[in-house]
Formats: structure tokens, C-alpha cells, sequence
């Protein structure tokens, strides 16, 4: 019996520190979802405004071509579909994120070259992503349990980042610049859905459909 009550503080002292690493997990999920969000709206809204400078003709042959065309981030394996993001684990979907997350952070600085909006939101972006970076190293480190474990595909190495966009499109900066903002545009996009569904996944809710 006295074993008994000596084992009992143990065990409140580890419930105690399950429940605290869950709340500061959560916490994290939090930040990281907000952060993700905020750079979609402002990808969105870049997106936007840099659109409505162009013709429509312009606008429609640009879509066109952006829509046969690829993003540097493609070569990062990632779900292609809302059915396979939900079959996807957590830890998949945070590596996808960080990838995703790190394959912005030269080219974002380029987004100042297109118009007055970028120019004042540009060292913002570069900043939040950075710290959107670093709060994803933190979850993976803490879904991971200590051990790293990555599909072959997921081990593969992306072409340089930097010239990519740079490249794009000869002489046109319009292509350029409208490739640029609509892949920055899909890589957030895909980015809060993943972190969404992987903070989903950790807080135990009964639904987590996309």
C-alpha cells in the first residue's frame, strides 16, 4: 500500500507534464496556422492588386500560361488532393510545410520589384516567414518523438531557388512577376491547409475534414 501512494505524486507530476506539452503544442498550432493565414490573405490581396493593373486580355493569356506552367515548389512531393492531405500524417504534413515554407524565403525577396505594395510589405513577408519557418522546426521536433522518419521521395533536393523566378519569362517582367505572386499565392494556400489539418489532427477533434 505505501508503494501505492509513493507511485501517486509520480504520476500527477508526469499527468501534469503531458498536459502542459499538449497546451504549449497547441499553442504553437496556433501561431504557426495564424501566421500561415495572415501570408495567404496578404499573398491574395498582392495577387490581386498586381491582376488589376493588367488588361483583360492580358490578365486571361497570362492565366493561360501560368496554368500549363509550374512552380519551382512543384519538385517538393506533396498531397495532391483533400483526400489524400487527410490520409497524409502529421508529421508528413509539417515537413511538406517547411519545405514549402523554406523554397520562399529567397524569392520573397523579389516581391518588392512589382508594384508600391510589395515594396512596403516585402521585409515583412521575408520576416514572417522565417518565423513561420522556425515554429514549424519546433512542431516537428515535438510530433517527431525523436525519431525522423521521411518517405524517399521527401529526401529529394530542390532545384536552386534563387534564379528561378528570375528567369522566368525572358525579358518579360510582367510573367515574371504575375508567376511569382500566383505560385506565392498557391504555396500559402497549401501551407494553411496542411498546418489546419495537422492542428486538427493534435488537438483530437472528431472532425478534421477538409
Amino acid at each position: 500500500m505505501g508503494q501505492v501512494f509513493l507511485l501517486m505524486p509520480v504520476l500527477l507530476v508526469s499527468c501534469f507534464l503531458s498536459q502542459g506539452a499538449a497546451m504549449e503544442n497547441q499553442r504553437l498550432f496556433n501561431i504557426a496556422v495564424n501566421r500561415v493565414q495572415h501570408l495567404h490573405l496578404l499573398a491574395q490581396k498582392m495577387f490581386n492588386d498586381f491582376e488589376g493593373t493588367l488588361l483583360s486580355d492580358e490578365r486571361r493569356q497570362l492565366n493561360k500560361i501560368f496554368l500549363l506552367d509550374f512552380c519551382n515548389s512543384d519538385s517538393i512531393v506533396s498531397p495532391i488532393d483533400k483526400q489524400e492531405t487527410q490520409k497524409s500524417s502529421v508529421l508528413k504534413l509539417l515537413h511538406i510545410s517547411y519545405r514549402l515554407i523554406e523554397s520562399w524565403e529567397y524569392p520573397s525577396q523579389t516581391l518588392a520589384i512589382s508594384n508600391s505594395l510589395m515594396v512596403r510589405n516585402s521585409n515583412q513577408i521575408s520576416e514572417k516567414l522565417s518565423d513561420l519557418k522556425v515554429g514549424i522546426n519546433l512542431l516537428i521536433k515535438g510530433s517527431q518523438d525523436g525519431v525522423l522518419s521521411l518517405d524517399d521521395n521527401d529526401s529529394q533536393h530542390l532545384p536552386p531557388y534563387g534564379n528561378y523566378y528570375q528567369n522566368l519569362g525572358g525579358d518579360s517582367n510582367v510573367r515574371r512577376n504575375y508567376e511569382l505572386l500566383a505560385c506565392f499565392k498557391k504555396d500559402m494556400h497549401k501551407v494553411e491547409t496542411y498546418l489546419t489539418v495537422a492542428k486538427c489532427r493534435k488537438s483530437l477533434e472528431a472532425n478534421c475534414t477538409l
